[in-house]
């Protein structure tokens, strides 16, 4: 069999998978609008959504439950297997269930149905049989039939898990936009990754300070100003006015691009060389913000002003990744 091959079926995987994904959101109505009101009501009022599967479904149903709780639907799973031996103590009245089999007769499922029926919650089932029990018994049932498995022989669940897991995704975002939750929001809950630390740090917590920051006078000679540079460690010269507002910035971009043209650049004022509108971000700023205009404008240093336009601090590309910023 040839790399050729391997790559044939890989993508029809692909191809099948896509095509039925596409398909269960083809058949999204007013029921899947009624699961986000249904859920949205429940955990305004302190109630949680309990994931309920096994096997596949299950794993499916860890993933679907993680992504909720990370975007502010609280939500467990529940394993069916665990259910009636203690582990149903973790519903309380007002959850919502989230019950997920892709036959809707998953013996577990129906066996725990009629304890979770007997309690104060409601039941919405993800299943790719609508004529299942599961389907008719739940207060809401949700399509996520396929046509075909990827699997050739038509066993292992593939497009069916897929299919699922793609519904619960649209569950999560759906709610994460009816309740207006925000990258701040998201940031509170994933302090420890990349995106959190971007969105939680202020600029005032990764600048360098003015202590650490090449300051100049407007006609400072360029000999002297690379020397306070290479004082200061830096890429850039922030020039200042007598006033303290901000003059404008020159770097080590700008000598090497001016040196061909002017040999005797050294013993020549920087006032014609200085960027005099250089991209300024203020203080209360968020690290995401620094990324963003760093990556648009293609620079390296972003001089931090305050509301009159006097620099207190430097962004140096190079100290984000001190910060794991990048």
């Amino acid at each position: 069999m040839s790399a050729s091959d391997h790559l044939i079926r890989a993508r029809r995987v692909f191809e099948i998978e896509l095509a039925e994904a596409r398909r269960v959101g083809e058949r999204l109505d007013e029921t899947f609008a009624n699961a986000i009101e249904t859920i949205r009501s429940a955990t305004d009022k302190n109630g949680k959504v309990v994931v309920v599967g096994v096997g596949k479904s299950g794993h499916i149903g860890e993933k679907i439950a993680a992504t909720l709780t990370s975007t502010g639907t609280p939500a467990v799973m529940l394993d069916a297997l665990n259910a009636l031996h203690g582990d149903l103590g973790i519903v309380r009245d007002g959850d919502v269930i989230l019950a997920l089999s892709n036959s809707g007769e998953t013996d577990e499922l129906v066996n725990v149905f009629p304890a979770l029926a007997r309690l104060d919650v409601q039941i919405i089932a993800i299943t790719g049989k609508p004529g299942s029990f599961l389907a008719k018994n739940a207060h809401l049932h949700l399509d996520a039939s396929v046509e075909r498995e990827a699997c050739p022989h038509e066993l292992a669940p593939t497009a069916s898990t897929t299919a699922m897991l793609v519904l619960g995704d649209a569950l999560a975002m759906a709610l994460l936009e009816a309740r207006g939750f925000t990258r701040e929001d998201f940031a509170k809950f994933h302090p420890g990754g990349k995106l959190g630390r971007t969105l939680l740090l202020t600029v005032g917590q990764i600048m360098r300070d003015p202590d650490h920051m090449a300051r100049i006078a407007p006609d400072a000679i360029i000999r002297d100003v690379l020397l306070e540079m290479a004082r200061r460690r830096a890429g850039s010269a922030v020039a200042v006015n007598t006033n303290g507002t901000l003059a404008g910035i020159f770097t080590q971009g700008d000598f090497a691009r001016h040196l061909a043209t002017h040999p005797n650049i050294l013993d020549l004022a920087v006032t014609p060389f200085l960027t005099v509108k250089p991209i300024t971000v203020r203080h209360s700023a968020l690290a995401f913000e620094v990324l963003h205009i760093l990556e648009k404008h293609r620079i390296d240093d972003l001089i931090v002003v305050d509301a009159d336009n006097h620099p207190v601090g430097l962004v140096d590309s190079q100290d984000l990744a001190r910060f794991r910023l990048v």
